[in-house]
């Protein structure tokens, strides 16, 4: 199941973690990604805490963590080829794993349909 925050990250959610990136919407808003600044494995992030940054060729963006865990895996193909995240960020794209440590806290997040509302109130 793939849920969403308002600040355009998404987390797929599978038993005690999940994986995770950001939109579509979020890479479109970003244009070229030219960077990511990976965490490190075993570090641990707060729901909403600031994970890494994102450069593109038209700013710098923050990725926050969309659940509360550590880090188990970071996507380090994106390293050669970050452009990854923006032909397909919500699959080839992600950017970290994460163990989560209530997975109970995903149950705030946003579904498909209600992000898609949230988005068209946005745009």
């Amino acid at each position: 199941m793939i849920l969403y925050t308002d600040e355009h990250e998404w987390v797929e959610i599978e038993g005690f973690g999940g994986t995770a990136g950001i939109t579509k919407f979020a890479a479109r808003q970003l244009g070229d990604i030219t960077y990511v600044d990976f965490p490190s494995v075993g570090d641990y992030f707060a729901e909403g805490e600031m994970i890494c940054e994102i450069e593109s060729v038209k700013s710098v963006s923050e990725f926050y963590a969309p659940i509360s865990g550590k880090i188990t895996e970071v996507n380090r193909e994106l390293e050669d080829i970050p452009e990854l995240v923006n032909e397909s960020p919500e699959e080839d794209g992600w950017i970290v794993k994460i163990k989560a440590d209530n997975p109970e806290e995903a149950g705030g997040l946003m579904n498909e349909e209600e992000y898609r509302e949230y988005l068209s109130s946005i745009e």
